[in-house]
């Protein structure tokens, strides 16, 4: 049974694994991919699920695109690839996410090698070159084209012409991660194909390796919050007013208290 998921080349970093080794790995986004048929034996002659991902507006889709669409209850999409013998039972408008894949798990990785132009025979086939001396008149020419008897080129020889778009497989890469909460998974090694160009993600063909997840170093900042130190409340003293002294008695009073006094 195989797995299979499309998702987008974002690019190339490194990650530490807690051993500390460093693995060059692929950045591949995953968006939800939703099941858009399901073949069966009975129906078809084989089983297979068909994945969609990426919105195309109406306008821009075919009538016969979005009636397909809304047998799932979704909308058009872009990028469409049919897995055969899928892992799993599903129905129509199911998701599939980063986590159908393990840590671990071996993985063959499809994708569109980058476009170069016109190449000649040396860069597009690795030919070697002629001598470059100025007595040479044969430096970077094709060669010799064919034989004297059948008089023709014959076919499927090395000429120059159109290099790059073609269809690769890179085969027997790891998942060093596969992140569901923020739809990304890690690749070990190298992806065909420019940024932002669309893979597909499958299980090994050719896998004999057995499965050995690496740990890596998680770079996650801890945001330390200080604890907050309550100061203590300075408590006000209360300023009362004080009455003011009585004032001095009148000369009259004390003359009447000296009189009570020699009496």
């Amino acid at each position: 049974m195989k797995k299979g998921i499309l998702g987008r080349k974002v690019g190339m970093t490194q990650v530490f694994s807690k051993d500390g080794k460093l693995i060059p790995v692929t950045v591949i986004s995953v968006e939800p991919n939703v099941v858009m048929q399901v073949k069966t034996v009975e129906k078809d002659g084989y089983n297979a699920i068909q994945l969609g991902v990426v919105d195309k507006s109406e306008k821009n889709a075919s009538r016969a695109s979005i009636g397909h669409a809304k047998k799932a209850n979704t909308t058009p999409k872009r990028f469409l690839k049919e897995i055969k013998d899928m892992e799993g039972s599903y129905a129509l408008g199911d998701k599939i996410g980063a986590d159908i894949f393990e840590v671990g798990e071996i993985v063959d990785v499809t994708g569109t090698s980058k476009g170069k132009g016109f190449a000649g025979s040396i860069k597009r086939h690795n030919q070697s070159r002629g001598p470059m001396a100025h007595g040479s008149h044969y430096h970077r020419g094709p060669g010799s084209l064919g034989t004297m008897l059948p008089k023709r080129v014959l076919k499927g020889h090395r000429l120059p012409g159109h290099m790059g778009c073609d269809t690769i497989t890179i085969q027997n890469l790891e998942i060093i991660e596969a992140n569901a909460n923020e739809n990304y998974i890690l690749v070990s090694g190298n992806v065909p194909g420019a940024k932002n160009s669309f893979v597909l993600i499958r299980s090994a063909v050719k896998n004999s390796r057995k499965k050995d997840p690496k740990e890596i170093i998680s770079y996650v900042e801890e945001t330390v919050v200080d604890e907050v130190v309550e100061e203590p409340t300075v408590v006000e003293e209360s300023t009362e007013v004080t009455e003011s002294e009585p004032q001095e008695k009148t000369v009259a009073e004390n003359e009447e208290n000296a009189t009570e006094d020699q009496n």
